[in-house]
């Protein structure tokens, strides 16, 4: 498992530790039960604050994509279909604004924009 992080990202060093493990969590390379570092190994391995991970931990947890018990450490929490969809859809409407904002500075028309969003969504 690798977390890069950047300096130069306008994200906070929390969400960027975050956004990495979902992403790595939704495309199976982390699975359901498998041990994640503590909070410690991980901020000493990416020279960063404990205190920055525990929020990323926390935010983590919150969301249903790791559970933290006690005295074994943190693991990845078994598939909440629920949560993962709604991470996806997050994901998929940032995409959406990106491509409007482009579409919009560039005079491209909406419902260019929308034929083909329907275009690649039907392809497979």
């Amino acid at each position: 498992m690798e977390i890069i992080l950047s300096a130069g990202s306008p994200k906070p060093i929390y969400e960027q530790i975050e956004a990495q493990f979902k992403a790595q969590i939704l495309s199976g390379a982390l699975e359901p039960g498998q041990a994640i570092p503590s909070m410690r190994a991980l901020a000493r391995s990416l020279h960063i604050s404990v205190i920055t991970v525990q929020k990323a931990y926390e935010d983590l947890q919150r969301d249903g994509f790791i559970v933290t018990t006690v005295g074994r450490g943190s693991y990845v929490a078994a598939p909440n279909k629920e949560f993962y969809r709604e991470e996806q859809q997050r994901q998929a409407e940032e995409h959406l604004q990106a491509a409007a904002d482009i579409g919009r500075a560039a005079g491209i028309p909406a419902e260019k924009l929308c034929e083909l969003l329907q275009l690649f969504y039907r392809e497979d």
